[in-house]
Parts: structure tokens; sequence; C-alpha cells
């Protein structure tokens, strides 16, 4: 068998005999001299884990039976100082001239760190990256467990806290945002110490959490969680030097009607949140189908966006996209912004939503597009290059399953005379995980128009690593949270890994929420392609965009001249 590389260790078993030979570097995988083990089978098979013993025999007997074609298996061997190696095993049956197997040789490779961040990349989908507390996906699942286990109708009753931090935002915005994140790190660890067992908290998104208490017998129950939770976060955090103090508007939903669903039992919750928020700091309320307020502000907020776009109230702001090679904008990402008359700035993870719910988002959606399609025509036309700016616009879930998609995107590049190839269409997993088949098919028909298309994300959801093959992809976007600790080891090993899977796949990679320097230096030496973030450039409008593109497109020219000279 021919040596792969110094980092495997290779081995060959007669069948006949019965005798196994390691090399020197297999037993040094193991932490064992060349002169320590005989040249039995169980001295492979005996540090396997307990747990994977069975299917690494029944793998084996496989190849040796015919049945696949070679022998490949990952699980745990157990080193000479008694800790557990992830190894990938892999080996070929030899036949002699009768076509019977008389022995197998083979090699064995540490596969431990990929494991270790295949895990990380599995828990990140279901954890909050900052906290570590359950995400949304998991807390909901959850939830469906628990009404599940309520409809049994064995006297099995939950609640629903939903906690919302008060003025967090003054924290944030007067402390930095590197003490909010401590903050919300904080807060997580003091949820965590005022819960029982069987209940659990997750963190929603921004500084919203939320908490299933398991077995509430009575009212009394939820109440007095929400008191204690209220008492433990009245206690001030010392955070870097800095004194805060936070509190927590809380909402409390029971399962009460069979027919609720998990989505209305926390929307329930999020009304009741509302309501306690109005009444000050640190209150909670219990919700009652009386509770309105909340659909009042919904159907207020649904109304303001039915009439922005004809009052000229949205705007597209860009963020550019950099390469790491020439330090030059390769594109930009088209982000919408609205500024209401009355309410000023309104944030789009608060009207995206609703624009969602309502339907709205597909005309809102075709705008964008056609905006940034004219905007990026007149920006290639003024700054020539090759290859040509690009832009990517974000397609909601309620967008993609719009029958005449694609109609509509022919339409819009038609009508800005944009090249195809100049446009990235941007989607999440959330958009296409409901209906894999309708969804590849989908991306295909947008592929076939010339348009590239990138995941958004990239990271947090495990079953994307899963599906990924499944669609034409050419852009992977690391998600921020990633990006924001990649000085962590666990975190550049995703990363990297990251990286390693999109070169294999023939993609490129944009990493999002480059903040600092340091980040610049660590995604630059993973040979990253292209960066975008805050250290770069906020999202702008488009005549500061200009200005900045002119700038950076001019210093190029100038140094193009001088070289030339």
């Amino acid at each position: 068998m021919l040596l792969r590389g110094a980092s495997e260790g290779l081995w060959e078993w007669d069948l006949e005999t019965n005798e196994m030979h390691f090399c020197a570097r297999w037993k040094a995988m193991l932490g064992y001299k060349e002169s320590e083990l005989n040249n039995r089978p169980d001295e492979w098979f005996n540090r396997v884990h307990p747990e994977d013993i069975e299917r690494v025999q029944s793998e084996i007997l496989s190849h040796l039976l015919g049945i696949s074609n070679q022998f490949q298996s990952e699980h745990r061997v157990r080193r000479a100082d008694g800790a557990y190696r992830w190894m990938l095993s892999r080996g070929l049956a030899v036949l002699d001239s009768n076509r019977y197997v008389y022995r197998m040789t083979g090699s064995l490779t540490d596969v431990t760190d990929q494991k270790q961040a295949e895990q990380q990349l599995l828990h990140n989908a279901f954890h909050d990256a900052l906290t570590g507390l359950p995400n949304r996906a998991l807390f909901m699942d959850r939830l469906k467990q628990s009404l599940g286990e309520a409809k049994k109708g064995e006297g099995y009753s939950f609640g629903v806290l939903f906690l919302d931090l008060d003025r967090f935002k003054v924290v944030n915005d007067s402390l930095g945002h590197q003490i909010g994140d401590q903050l919300l790190v904080a807060t997580a660890r003091r949820l965590e110490s005022c819960i029982r067992p069987g209940d659990i908290v997750a963190r929603l998104g921004g500084d919203e959490f939320a908490v299933i208490l398991d077995h509430v017998r009575h009212v009394g129950d939820a109440t007095q969680a929400a008191e204690r939770i209220r008492e433990r976060l009245a206690t001030p955090f010392n955070l870097s030097g800095h004194e805060v103090f936070i509190s927590a508007s809380i909402g409390i939903a029971l399962n009460q009607a069979s027919s609720e669903g998990p989505d209305e039992i926390l929307r329930n919750a999020d009304t009741a949140m509302y309501r306690a928020k109005d009444q000050g700091r640190g209150c909670f309320e219990l919700f009652d189908k009386g509770m309105r307020a909340r659909n009042a502000a919904l159907s207020q907020l649904e109304s303001g966006l039915r009439h922005a776009l004809a009052r000229d109230e949205f705007s597209v702001h860009y963020q550019p996209i950099i390469s790491l090679e020439t330090w030059r904008i390769s594109g930009f990402e088209a982000l919408l912004r609205w500024e209401h008359p009355e309410h000023g700035y309104i944030s789009p993870l608060k009207f995206i939503p609703v624009a969602e719910e309502t339907g709205l988002i597909i005309e809102i959606g075709q705008w964008v597009l056609r905006e940034a399609c004219q905007q990026l025509k007149m920006w290639q036309e003024q700054f020539p290059s090759t290859p040509p700016l690009s832009m990517s616009v974000n397609l909601s879930g309620k967008q993609f399953s719009q029958p005449d998609l694609i109609e509509c995107i022919s339409q819009i590049l038609k009508e800005t005379g944009l090249d195809a190839s100049s446009l990235k269409i941007e989607i999440t997993e959330s958009a296409i995980i409901e209906n894999l088949d309708a969804a590849a098919m989908m991306l295909k028909r947008i592929k076939a128009l010339g348009i590239r298309l990138s995941l958004d994300d990239f990271g947090t959801g495990y079953s994307s690593l899963s599906y990924l093959h499944r669609f034409p992809i050419d852009t992977l976007k690391i998600d921020r949270s990633f990006v924001s600790r990649i000085n962590l080891p666990k975190n550049a090993e995703i990363v990297k890994t990251i990286l390693t899977l999109a070169r294999n796949l023939g993609m490129d990679v944009v990493a999002e929420g480059v903040e600092t320097r340091e980040q610049v230096l660590q995604l630059t030496g993973l040979n990253c392609e292209y960066v975008q973030g805050y250290l770069l450039s906020k999202p702008i409008d488009g005549r500061a965009m200009k200005e900045l593109i002119s700038e950076i497109y001019h210093r190029g020219l100038g140094q193009q001249h001088a070289g030339a000279a």
C-alpha cells in the first residue's frame, strides 16, 4: 500500500495467521513506542470506544464479504494516556489467486480536529453563539415537545416566559457593543441560575430571551418564576469596571387551549411582554385574550408599510464587499432602510417580519431589486473595472416562493440594462429548508438566468452542510458570529473548515461582520477572498457610496499610472 503521508499510521492484517502489523507511526499516534505493542488485532480493537466497536467490526465484515468496496470507519480510539481521539481508518482486502481474501492493508488518520469542528457546527445550529444558550430553533422544538405532552391529557401543563431587557440599547450606545455583549452573556448566566431542572432558557435574538417552565401546576408557579428572575437581575452587573443596572419586561403565557400551536403560545407571551413594558421597567404580565395593544401596534406598522413605497420613505443603503487580494471594492450588498415621517428610523428587524407576514415584502423586494440594479448599472458606467462591480440583493422566504419570481427578475434586468452576471441573489437557509425540492428547482432557474447565488449566514444551520451539494451556490457568507470570535481556536477551526469546504466545491467566500484589523489579518492568513463589515464601511446611501468608490477608484488609477511611468 502506498504511503499516503507522514500524518497517517499504516497497518497490515494477515487474516490467515490473525497477526496484525502496525507501523511505528500508528503506535506513536496512540502514544506508544514501537516495542510496546504486540502483533495482535486486539491491540487495536480493545482500544476502540465501547460505543463504536460493534459498528467497526460490522464495517470490516461488510468489506470482507464484498458488500462494500472498501473499509472506511470513523471511530474513537483510546490513547496510552486514557484520552480518546477520533480516528479515520481505511482499508482494502487483498485477494489471492483463488480470489480469497487473505489479508487487509490500511491506514489510520487522526481526525479529531475535524470532528470537533463538525460537532461545533452542529452545536451552533441550535445554540446562540454569544451566550451559549439554546437558540430559537431549539427552543421552538422543545416547545413543540411540551405541547405534545400537554395534548396527551395526563394533567401536564407548562408556561412560557418572554423576556426583553429594558433600555438595553442605551447600554449599547453609551458603553459600546463589547460591554453590551458582556451584559447579554452575564444575563444568560443569571437566567440559568433561576430555572429548575427540566426548564429551558433560550436567547431568541438581540436582547430577547425566553423560558419554558416545566410542570406548572397553577399560575402562581409562573409568576413566582418571573419574580425570581426580576430579583436576580436587580443586582448590578460589574462589566470591565462599569457598574451596569438592567431589568427585564416579562410576558407570561400558559398553555390553555389544546388547539394552540407553539408560535401562538410564544406570540401570546410576546404580547404580554409588551403590555408589561408599557407598565414600566422590570414588570411582568400574564397574557389574557383581552390584550390587543400589541396587535394594534402591528396593525399601525402594517398600515405605514402599505404607504411607505408611495410616499418615498424607503431607501437603499449599500455596504461594500472588499477583495483581500487587491483591497478594492468588488461589489456591494443592498440593504433596505425605512425613515418614517413621524417615528423616524425603523429597524428592519421590526418591519421586515411584518412585511413578510402581510405579503408586502413581494412589492418591497421588487422595488429594492430594481433600485439596486439601476444604481449598480450607473456605477459600472462611471467606474469601469475588470471584473465589473457586482451587487448582492437579499431574497426573503416569501419572495422565494413567489410564482412569477423569475419573470420579475428578468424584467428588472431588462429595464435596467444590467448584465445578469453582475447580480448576486442572497438567500438564507430558512428560505429554502421548508421545501428543498422546490428550492433546488427555483435556484436552478435563477442560475439559468446567469445570476450568481450566495448562501447567507453560513455555518449557523447544520442542515446547510447536508444539502449544500444540491444547490448551485457560488458564494458562502460566513456568519458574523464566527468572525467576531475568530481569535478563539474553535471558531478559527470552523472558519478554516468552511473555507476548505468552499474551495473544494468551487465556491468563493465572504466573511461578514469584520470589525478589527486582527480579524482581517487572520482571514487573510486563512486565504479568505472577500470581507464585509464596519471596519471597512457601514451601510451608506448611494451618494455617499459613490464618493467612496470614486476615492478608491481614482487612487487605484493613480497607482496604475505611477507604475506605468
